[in-house]
């Protein structure tokens, strides 16, 4: 089974209504879908920022329907070793995006994000695009 871990810029369309990712979310299992518990960090701060309590609303009812996996010491050393690569290339695309790849990676999930021309710089990542 194939499994979509989905980047902040993607939950934040569906949130908001943009694109086509919701219509692609619920095109799936909901055992299919998954969010980093980088990307549910990035979600609650910028709420936090915006002083949103409708922000925080509509992450608590996202988040209730998809499972935020655990940034584990597996990812970690993906980490690690991803942003190593790029720096040495060239080509870094920010240590967060790094953390969400690596836990892609290591959890054999297609990332979907509005940004693959980015993330294909990632070796091993698979990127979709769902807006």
């Amino acid at each position: 089974m194939k499994k979509f871990l989905l980047d902040t810029d993607s939950v934040s369309y569906a949130l908001r209504g943009h694109g086509n990712v919701g219509d692609q979310i619920r095109s799936h299992r909901p055992s299919e879908i998954c969010i980093s518990a980088i990307t549910a960090a990035e979600l609650r701060f910028g709420a936090e920022r915006k002083a949103s309590k409708r922000l925080h609303a509509l992450i608590d009812a996202f988040i209730e329907g998809v499972e935020v996996e655990a940034f584990d010491q597996a990812a970690a050393l993906e980490f690690g070793r991803l942003g190593s690569i790029l720096a040495e290339r060239g080509t870094p695309i920010g240590e967060f995006d790094v953390l969400i790849a690596a836990h892609a990676v290591t959890l054999r999930c297609v990332l979907v994000s509005n940004n693959v021309r980015h993330f294909s710089k990632v070796p091993g990542l698979i990127v979709e695009n769902w807006t």
